[in-house]
């Protein structure tokens, strides 16, 4: 029987990201080649006439999985029924504007989409905030819609996962499918923590660790977190544009894990709810190694011992880890002080 199609909402689609987000959408590559999508896209008043065209383009494109298209300025117009929301619409950085007034304007926007979504969305919405500061617009959305649950409130950082596996995979001259399990901790910014301490590599038809085939820590330490945390820039600096396309199959990446799972044996990262896992203050977005399966994600607790049962507390995170965490878990707790000054 063929499946009922799944709504799913992008806002700011008539903006870069968008519109390299709902093609990827409408042919599958987020849901799976057999589940049809009924498309939600919302975009600011200014944009309404570019949002129309992609709208036409959508049509024109004849997308077998594409059972409908809504475009619209009106977000209530825009949320109403829809399973998924990719939250892609915010407020940029312009020059000479402070992060204050940055979190102000998007304190705003995401308080009235939150609560359009509260109101509107179909049980059990599953979102995920990927405009910047991502994990603490996701923080302000949990806020202003406290009937979804805060296990359904999600930030991107699967696109900086996605380009610590490219880096590896370039470095050690391997398939970018053959590594697995970095991690991405904390914020979606220049203090996130990319970790290759239990990310592994198949090499010569053996599983083997990243830093035993790397055999450099300086280059670990040093230049490839820097690559990871500044490749944004490094692409607008390239392009004259931010990275719209690999920010887009992230997020397709993001929610077919999380809607579809993990495979065995792997972990992706997820900004998530911290519930105060490996010492990251509870009420925080921040990214961790999580696994899917059902629908949920839950935050990687113990190393994978299956054969001999043994579960341990935690992967074991060392001294310049910890110290990593801690200082993009501190950036959290400043920019959520930040942003609840906004709203009073």
């Amino acid at each position: 029987m063929a499946k009922d199609p799944v709504r799913v909402l992008v806002t700011g689609a008539a903006g870069q990201i968008g519109y390299a987000l709902v093609p990827m959408i409408a042919r599958g590559v987020m849901l799976g080649p057999d589940q049809p999508v009924i498309l939600h896209m919302l975009d600011i008043p200014p944009a309404a006439e570019a949002l129309n065209g992609v709208k036409m383009e959508l049509v024109d494109a004849a997308f077998p999985l594409l059972k409908g298209v809504v475009a619209t300025t009106d977000v209530v117009e825009a949320c109403t029924n829809v399973n998924i929301a990719v939250m892609v619409g915010g407020f940029p950085r312009k020059e000479g504007m402070e992060r204050k007034d940055v979190m102000s304007k998007n304190v705003s926007i995401y308080k009235s989409q939150a609560s359009a979504l509260e109101k509107h969305a179909a049980a059990n919405c599953k979102v995920l905030v990927v405009a910047n500061p991502a994990n603490t617009n996701a923080l302000i959305l949990k806020e202003f819609a406290p009937s979804i649950p805060e296990k359904n409130i999600t930030c991107l950082t699967r696109l900086d996962h996605n380009r610590a596996l490219g880096q590896i995979s370039e470095r050690v001259g391997v398939q970018v499918s053959e590594v697995k399990n970095v991690i991405i901790w904390g914020n979606h910014s220049s203090t996130q923590y990319p970790d290759v301490s239990h990310a592994t590599v198949i090499s010569e038809g053996a599983e083997k660790a990243v830093k035993s085939l790397v055999s450099d820590d300086e280059w670990l330490k040093g230049e490839f977190i820097k690559i990871v945390q500044q490749r944004g820039a490094a692409i607008i600096k390239a392009r004259k544009l931010s990275s719209a396309l690999s920010a887009a199959s992230s997020a397709c990446d993001h929610i077919r894990d999380w809607v579809l799972g993990t495979p065995e044996g792997t972990w992706v990262s997820m900004g998530v709810y911290s519930d105060g896992s490996y010492n990251v203050p509870a009420g925080l977005i921040y990214s961790f190694p999580v696994t899917c399966r059902n629908g949920e994600w839950t935050i990687v607790q113990a190393t994978y011992m299956i054969k001999s049962r043994v579960s341990l507390p935690g992967l074991e995170i060392d001294e310049f880890s910890r110290k990593k965490m801690d200082a993009t878990a501190e950036e959290l707790t400043e920019e959520k002080a930040l942003a609840y000054s906004c709203l009073s």
